[in-house]
């Protein structure tokens, strides 16, 4: 069995194209959580000038995530979506293993995966290969 750690709606792949297309030598973005905020984590989105080997690379109608090697076990099963609201644009993140997160949005506090229990309930981001 192969993991893919995390989908993109296809709002978020037209958005990564978009950033793409007007950054010089921009392959994608790389997605990471780094510690931060009142909640103790953050998600981190930084533009991906060249793959890094230890990457996990998601793509998805052109789109390429790069999603960094500590930021894995937190990313399992995440759906990563693009939202225009009223009030602000950005990347959401709809993550099955954020525990909490702060009243202001910013940070989330996130437990590691169960990948047996992504696997027994049959998950889409688990397939057989």
């Amino acid at each position: 069995m192969s993991f893919a750690v995390m989908t993109l709606t296809q709002a978020a792949a037209d958005r990564v194209k978009t950033i793409v297309k007007t950054s010089d030598g921009a392959e994608g973005i790389r997605v990471s959580i780094k510690k931060g905020g009142c909640a103790g984590m953050e998600y981190a989105i930084d533009l991906a000038t060249e793959a890094n080997p230890k990457d996990d690379r998601i793509e998805h109608d052109g789109a390429s995530v790069f999603v960094a090697p500590e930021a894995v076990l937190y990313l399992l099963g995440t759906v990563m979506d693009y939202e225009v609201t009223k009030l602000r644009s950005g990347f959401v993140f709809k993550n099955p293993n954020q525990t909490s997160a702060c009243g202001c949005g910013e940070s989330v506090e996130l437990k590691p995966a169960e990948l047996a229990r992504l696997a027994e309930a049959g998950n889409p981001v688990v397939r057989a290969e």
